[in-house]
């Protein structure tokens, strides 16, 4: 084991538990799961409560694959599907910010999410463990993760982003 190993432990705990919280909270926090389905109806994500389930599981299993480094390279697909379609619904348009709902958030879960398996996950992981080496780290890691996870974001919202159109105003 090495400081590497140790670092992209730490990063994944980091990234992943992260997520983890995020599902987490649309399940057991707030409105709870029908809320968080109120809120995706009112950003044109329908139906609002497959997507909001949709959404907290692949956070909580996505956080959780990326935490261990199991599967890394498609957990980290499903954090660059989960922000990117969360960057084009929420935060398009308010800047590169955070402070001012920017999608800066977004970009460094999915790019540390990428970064993480193009690296390899790891000594320290499950991938490691199980499969001996890490699982598609480098240029094919890259193509997975963010080929994938773009992929599935653009189906995403192709099939299920319907905004409600505000009519223009009649003088």
């Amino acid at each position: 084991m090495t400081s590497i190993d140790m670092g992209l432990g730490l990063m994944r705990l980091c990234l992943g538990l992260t997520m983890v919280a995020h599902g987490y909270a649309k399940l057991f926090r707030g409105g709870r799961i029908e809320g968080t389905a109120r809120w995706f109806d009112s950003i044109g994500m329908r139906p609002g409560r497959v997507q909001a389930w949709l959404a907290a599981g692949t956070e909580v299993a996505a956080g959780l694959l990326l935490a261990v480094g199991l599967l890394t390279p498609f957990a980290a697909a499903a954090f660059v599907s989960l922000m990117a379609v969360a960057g084009w619904t929420v935060h398009r348009g308010k800047g590169f910010f955070v402070n001012a709902d920017g999608w800066e958030y977004n970009l460094v879960l999915a790019v540390g999410a990428v970064s993480i398996v193009i690296a390899g996950a790891g000594r320290i992981s499950l991938d490691w463990l199980i499969f001996g080496s890490n699982l598609l780290s480098g240029w094919p890691g890259l193509m997975v993760s963010a080929g994938l996870g773009l992929v599935a974001a653009a189906g995403l919202l192709a099939t299920c982003h319907r905004p409600v159109r505000v009519a223009a105003a009649v003088r």
